[in-house]
């Protein structure tokens, strides 16, 4: 099973419509409003409950911006937690940067000169949004442990985002899913350039972080490839990513929910960017011409 994300629905359901994977766009989310609507289709597949949840904000931050997330939710609770990351995420995020510049503004105006002030590089504008990530993700894993009534000492979800703001595009990366972006070449085809790293147990830095809080990293015999988190002293859980939204548990054993984040200006190469959880793109395998068929259908 998986999360279709397209824009402009010509059928749009509020939340509350009992369409889990259906969601309205908050007309107050960016400080121009939300210019469209975003909508999401998930067909059912065979494993169960689907842990996956996807978002899109048009018009998030500014007129021409955007906020696109993905989130892949494991253990017995992950489908709570990885929705509850696509519903609080993009409002907490904003708030962040939205704050950090109003501190920027009033050290701005103390230092003005006669002649004004500059407009930001992008250099710039991407340590603010960059502050504000992880900011954010910190206070969200906050937010999780506190809820009442939700066990999340094995659950949790990674979290993929892209934020657009105009040609400016910043990706935060919790975990294994991916952002790829599809650009065209010399001879007209598209190639997969990968934005994002994987962060998992079998990364060298990762395993080192996991191994200096006493975590153990090791991998079970019939699964040779995947490596896993394990308690000090015990068989469990056996977590197959190094960063995540909840996994209690493990918090103080080197899974941290800090987002590695990247910066990316737009080009007219550039033609789109697939956001997936590992079940998709491991099934990609990240071949663009997959994407680009199934795009043409």
């Amino acid at each position: 099973m998986g999360i279709c994300i397209s824009s402009a629905s010509s059928e749009i359901h509020q939340a509350d419509d009992g369409l889990e994977n259906v969601m309205h766009v908050q007309e107050d989310i960016g400080s121009h409003g939300a210019e469209k609507l975003g909508s999401l289709y998930s067909k059912e597949g065979s494993k169960g409950v689907n842990q996956d949840a996807a978002v899109v904000h048009q018009g998030y931050g500014m007129e021409h911006g955007a906020f696109c997330g993905v989130f892949d939710g494991h253990g017995k609770n992950g489908h709570i937690v990885s929705r509850t990351v696509r519903n609080r995420l993009p409002s907490l995020l904003l708030n962040q940067k939205n704050a950090l510049e109003k501190i920027k503004t009033v050290r701005d105006h103390s230092n003005e000169k006669a002649d004004g002030v500059l407009a930001p590089l992008p250099s710039e504008s991407f340590h603010k949004w960059k502050e504000a990530c992880i900011c954010a993700f910190k206070v969200m894993d906050k937010e999780i442990k506190l809820q009442e009534g939700l066990d999340c000492s094995c659950s949790g979800t990674t979290a993929v985002v892209v934020v657009r703001q105009g040609e400016d595009l910043i990706i935060a990366n919790l975990g294994d899913s991916r952002a790829v972006m599809g650009r065209t070449n010399d001879q007209k085809g598209i190639l997969p350039v990968q934005l994002t790293t994987d962060l998992k147990p079998g990364v060298p830095s990762e395993a080192r972080r996991i191994r200096q809080c006493n975590g153990r990293v090791l991998a079970l015999k019939e699964e040779p490839h995947v490596h896993r988190v394990w308690l000090p002293h015990e068989d469990s859980p056996g977590l197959a990513m190094s960063r995540a939204f909840g996994d209690f548990l493990l918090k103080n054993h080197g899974i941290i929910a800090l987002p590695d984040i990247s910066y990316h200006r737009v080009t007219p190469k550039d033609q789109f960017i697939v956001l997936a959880s590992d079940g998709v793109s491991n099934c990609l395998n990240t071949k663009m011409g997959r994407i680009q068929f199934l795009l043409q259908r």
